[in-house]
């Protein structure tokens, strides 16, 4: 079994075979790999495959539909693991080990968005070709799309690498999803450096529980980047800390001192308001500064951890000035500038941490009251839903319950799970039409006060069911108040 699939590898790196996971997509003469989603099991699509033309089949040993397979005259070749199978053709076809090209990898529940703006704010200063893969969209020189997943599939992962690299690409900064890293999505890349962000509670409908979710995360770190990539990691949160006892070498960072690791950038924070960040960075015996219009002290940690991996990757801290412009990024506490002066926010937040950080820095900047827009995703992790509530309770005036991409479930039992998080808020407002909710939260803001719309961030649309509906937090906004 492995001879054979060896052998098929080195065909597919000596070119003219394509590699494909979906069987629409299959042409005459490609290998079809029967890779079985969350849903779907890979192997009922090989006769699909077949009828299209499909050259060979990659499958289990005992996959249905292998035998009919081998009667259509269709090579068959066995793997245990068709998602280790997928990733070592698409690097063999996209010779993806070969490229001069760096990949950085972002990991963590909170902050990956950002990071990957800020580094590639950093290294585009400093004269590199920058392309990054993330939750808004996939960029480089020449090229943008939007992003219908954070981290692609393994094809898809491999040929935009080689894409980049064809571009002139010099350093890739990539975020990496727990999903990806557990489906093998970024295996096979050359990983030069990573950052750890932060780990609280999502998508335990998936993992089951925190300690699994670390563990996927952590393997980032353990398994798949170069011996000698550059590794740096935020020690003001609890698995951080545990993932630097597993990474001794690597550089760790914070807004508290820490004595983890050998090296450390202690980010002093010298103020934070709603004009933004001002930070005194100290490391190896250096001081600088940056003051940063970005809001907030999660935002000071997303902006240690750019720095960080930048100092890692051989910048030095004049690189970082080019920070003090950046004003953020769409949908991540992104200001809807209006005439009438409101203080309107949208932000991606939809996990209970994320909400607490972006409520505590607003509550921190001095507003007389904190109006809430908010709801929790469909089919997703029930269990912080409450959580959410009481995030909201906690740091907000107004909480306003609505809809948030409902998929399969009735928006009024999502809305129910979140409630008993809510008892201790000073006042609830329920609605579940997202824009009504909305106009509402408008309708009731005063100039002192801040208003924060959770959850989508650059989201265009609502999920319901499995269709997508246009939909934007910004849009509303600016019809409501005919912003231009």
């Amino acid at each position: 079994m492995e001879r054979e699939f060896a052998a098929l590898v080195e065909q597919c790196r000596q070119g003219g075979l394509e590699v494909r996971v979906d069987s629409r997509q299959v042409r005459s003469g490609d290998i079809f790999v029967a890779v079985s989603g969350v849903k779907d099991d890979g192997a009922r699509f090989i006769p699909a495959a077949v009828q299209s033309g499909a050259s060979v089949v990659v499958c289990r040993s005992g996959d249905a539909h292998e035998e009919a397979a081998r009667e259509a005259g269709c090579r068959v070749v066995h793997h245990a693991d068709p998602r280790e199978a997928l990733w070592r053709l698409a690097e063999a076809r996209w010779h993806t080990s070969e490229m001069p090209v760096k990949v950085v990898g972002i990991t963590g529940t909170n902050g990956k968005t950002t990071c990957s703006y800020l580094l590639e704010r950093i290294f585009t200063a400093s004269g590199y070709k920058v392309g990054v893969l993330g939750t808004v969209n996939y960029r480089w020189p020449g090229h943008c799309e939007t992003a219908p997943l954070t981290t692609p599939d393994a094809l898809r992962v491999h040929s935009m690498l080689a894409s980049m690299s064809k571009a002139g690409v010099d350093i890739v900064v990539m975020e990496v999803s727990s999903h990806a890293i557990d489906q093998q999505r970024v295996y096979g890349l050359p990983f030069a450096g990573a950052i750890f962000t932060n780990l609280t509670q999502d998508h335990l409908d998936y993992h089951k529980t925190m300690e699994s979710y670390f563990k996927v995360k952590a393997r980032l770190f353990l398994e798949l980047p170069r011996p000698d990539k550059a590794m740096v990691v935020n020690t003001d949160a609890p698995w951080g800390r545990r993932l630097m006892e597993l990474c001794p070498n690597a550089l760790s960072f914070g807004l508290q001192k820490s004595t983890l690791s050998k090296r450390h950038l202690w980010g002093e924070l010298l103020s934070a308001g709603s004009d933004g960040c001002h930070i005194k960075m100290h490391f190896d015996g250096n001081e600088w500064e940056l003051h940063s219009p970005l809001v907030g002290a999660f935002n000071a940690s997303n902006l240690l951890a750019a720095q960080s991996l930048g100092l890692e990757m051989g910048l030095e801290p004049a690189a970082f000035r080019t920070l003090e412009s950046f004003t953020g990024v769409c949908g991540r506490l992104e200001r809807i500038e209006n005439a009438q002066g409101y203080n309107i926010f949208v932000d991606y937040a939809h996990t209970p941490d994320a909400l607490e950080n972006v409520l505590k820095s607003l509550r921190e900047a001095g507003f007389r009251r904190i109006i809430t827009v908010f709801g929790c995703g469909g089919n997703r992790d029930r269990t912080k839903r409450p959580l959410m509530g009481a995030a909201v309770a906690r740091w907000s005036d107004v909480a306003v319950l609505t809809s948030d991409n409902p998929r399969f479930e009735k928006p009024e039992s999502i809305i129910e799970d979140v409630l008993p998080g809510l008892k201790e808020a000073k006042t609830i407002m329920v609605e579940v039409d997202r824009q009504k909710a909305t106009i509402k939260a408008l309708e009731m803001l005063n100039k002192d006060d801040a208003l924060l719309i959770a959850g989508k961030g650059h989201e265009d649309y609502q999920i319901i069911n499995d269709v997508k509906h246009h939909y934007s937090d910004q849009e509303i906004v600016r019809e409501f108040l005919h912003c231009a």
